[in-house]
């Protein structure tokens, strides 16, 4: 980064910069929508992500994501990007990837003028944790655990739900009733406008609904993603690892997963959640066998965001915390593994885990799924 910015500290977006010679012209208004991580490992490399919006579009000479150690000294992320447009629909801009030692520190995105002039944007803490015994050598943002594997299948939300060829939203095969399911203690009732995206990241909302269920309980709408019945049908399969990043609910009821399912079983859970237990992420192999209950109150937390990744093993399946392997069975998923991937936000019905408390709406948001292979 240019020495010129490193007088900057913490600006807020929006600064006008210096009229011309005659002329009294203001800067377009720059908001920093979303920066990340929030976490990473010592040793482990990450990459960065930024999205910003102006009030007005223009060209910024420089875009980029900074890093602040605690004494104050800029460690920033790679691979600026130059002459980027920037207008009030936003950008969307990925760093390259860099490792940082353990501690604590502050990250933010930055933009340059025409003229030269640097702008910072807000801050938030970074926390980078000690590597251990079972980090990987990859992080939750710079590609699969497995040796030699590349994207086979992604979706990072930069624009509308891919309705129909990559996703179905309102039915399936793992809900008894095709778009509901209170034989499961849920009280989902499916609907696909319950999954929105804005500025690269999805949401999913749950919300009390006018349906009522068999066992006479009102239902909440809710929003669900699985490749199952798309033109793509996409399917992970043994070998493959799938990774997520969301971030955690914290309304009581709520009960956001990433699983798989196919012809009434397949079931490998990367993640279930519940915000009654706050830093615990429920880990299972409904294929097989194997289970675990991982604790982490760091990592997992109610409106935290956190990455999780599954490695689909034939001997073993393996669970990733962001970017550290946490768990794995010893039991795997055997050599001829295929199913769907679901993502999506439940709602409890009560009988294992509290049921909402009131009609205020549950929500969850997503990164982005990838699968490797």
């Amino acid at each position: 980064m240019s020495p010129a910015r490193l007088g900057v500290a913490g600006a807020a977006a929006g600064l006008l910069l210096l009229p011309l010679a005659g002329q009294a012209v203001a800067a377009p208004s720059v908001t920093q929508d979303s920066v990340s991580p929030t976490t990473m490992t010592a040793g482990v490399a990450a990459s960065a992500k930024l999205t910003v919006h102006s009030s007005s579009c223009f060209t910024a000479k420089t875009l980029g994501v900074g890093v602040r150690d605690a004494a104050g000294k800029n460690l920033d992320f790679p691979g600026n990007a130059s002459n980027v447009r920037i207008c009030p629909s936003g950008v969307k801009f990925t760093s390259g990837s860099r490792t940082l030692p353990a501690g604590a520190y502050t990250v933010f995105g930055f933009w340059q003028e025409s003229g030269g002039a640097w702008h910072n944007l807000p801050s938030h803490k970074l926390t980078v944790n000690t590597a251990t015994s079972t980090t990987t050598s990859t992080s939750s943002t710079s590609g699969s655990p497995i040796s030699g594997q590349s994207v086979a299948w992604s979706d990072d939300f930069s624009g509308s739900i891919a309705w129909g060829s990559k996703w179905v939203g309102d039915t399936s095969s793992s809900y008894a009733y095709g778009n509901h399911n209170p034989d499961d203690n849920k009280l989902d009732w499916l609907d696909q406008s319950k999954v929105t995206t804005s500025n690269g990241v999805a949401t999913f909302t749950a919300q009390p609904s006018s349906h009522t269920l068999e066992n006479g309980k009102q239902a909440w709408s809710t929003g669900l993603l699985t490749t199952e019945g798309s033109s793509g049908g996409f399917q992970v399969k043994t070998g493959d690892y799938a990774e997520t990043r969301v971030k955690l609910p914290s309304g009581s009821g709520a009960w956001p997963a990433l699983w798989t399912w196919k012809d009434g079983n397949g079931e490998i859970d990367s993640f279930e959640y519940h915000p009654d237990n706050p830093n615990l992420l429920e880990l299972t192999n409904h294929v097989t066998s194997g289970s675990k209950y991982y604790t982490d109150s760091a990592a997992v937390a109610p409106g935290q965001w956190v990455t999780i990744g599954t490695h689909y093993g034939a001997s073993s399946v393996d669970w990733y915390v962001n970017g550290k392997k946490v768990y794995s069975d010893g039991h795997g998923v055997g050599s001829n593994f295929s199913a769907y991937l679901i993502l999506n936000l439940s709602v409890c019905a009560g009988e294992y885990h509290p049921a909402p408390s009131g009609s205020t709406p549950l929500t969850m948001q997503a990164d982005y799924v990838k699968v490797y292979r």
